[in-house]
């Protein structure tokens, strides 16, 4: 069987979005909500959505690994065919009623994430590339066009947003003196608390220019890093890992220029490092 080419990947891939949302949006503010063990909220839409969408690609291509946040799988760095599910990516959102949420859907091709596509489902929006293919923004009724960031070089002239501040200097209940986004927060001209694959989108848009998410699991990075990538975005831990789809946190710039200056903003000073730490909260 002839492989598959990265443009019917992407068809398929938005195919799979546009179902998922079909699936998602009738639930939204109408299913009740629970919680896993680490806390998070899951509702009935996550979990359906993501077996609705495992069912498709085994039907499609049976011989392709799964991994997903509802029903994990397969967490084979280097497999022949990796796809990463996020059904819902955002239901602390989601179940509240706000519209800050989407599916992520993503292929990597022996490690390579060669196809993602962001579907902000609420917002009737959709960002989606493949490796080489440019990165498009498709809005329900309306031609694709295609997106790029920012020219945005210094971190005074950025607007950065992230997701939340734990495990980072920000965090009263367990600060991480090695995160220093106080800095950051300081030095930005415009810092606001968005959520999740959201942020992601209006970064390749150009609308914002630093995205940051100080937790991550690999189903919440993968579909990210080619619509960044060609956009012209570039993507790390928040250390600057870049093997970054298994990393646990994520920062994205609109540039390499702007993302050095980030990453260096994001590091401590070494009197911040060796700062006594505040004690947590009681158990």
């Amino acid at each position: 069987m002839p492989e598959p080419s990265r443009s019917e990947l992407l068809d398929f891939a938005l195919t799979l979005s546009q179902e998922a949302g079909q699936f998602i949006l009738p639930l939204w503010r109408n299913v009740a909500v629970h919680h896993k063990k680490d806390g998070s909220e899951v509702t009935d839409a996550d979990r359906g959505a993501e077996q609705l969408l495992r069912r498709r690609i085994a039907e499609r291509y049976p011989h392709h690994a799964i991994l997903g946040e509802e029903f994990g799988g397969e967490r084979v760095r280097d497999a022949e065919h990796l796809w990463l599910l996020d059904p819902i990516d955002g239901t602390a959102s989601f179940a509240i009623g706000l519209p800050l949420f989407g599916t992520l859907i993503a292929y990597l091709r022996r490690g390579e994430a060669s196809v993602g596509v962001i579907g902000a489902h609420a917002l009737g929006e959709t960002v989606y590339a493949a490796a080489g293919h440019g990165c498009w923004y498709r809005r329900e009724g309306a031609d694709p066009i295609r997106v790029r960031t920012s020219a945005v070089t210094e971190p005074g002239d950025a607007f950065v947003v992230s997701t939340a501040l734990e495990h980072t200097d920000l965090d009263p209940r367990d600060p991480t003196p090695a995160v220093g986004l106080s800095r950051l927060y300081r030095q930005a001209q415009r810092f606001r608390w968005s959520g999740d694959c959201i942020n992601y989108a209006l970064l390749c848009q150009g609308r914002i220019d630093v995205a940051i998410d100080p937790r991550m699991n690999p189903w919440d990075i993968a579909a990210l890093v080619p619509c960044v990538r060609e956009a012209g975005g570039v993507l790390s831990s928040l250390n600057g890992g870049e093997d970054v789809v298994w990393q646990p946190d994520l920062v994205a710039s609109a540039n390499p220029t702007l993302h050095a200056k980030v990453l260096q903003s994001l590091r401590p000073t070494t009197a911040e490092t060796h700062a006594p730490r505040a004690a947590g909260p009681g158990r």
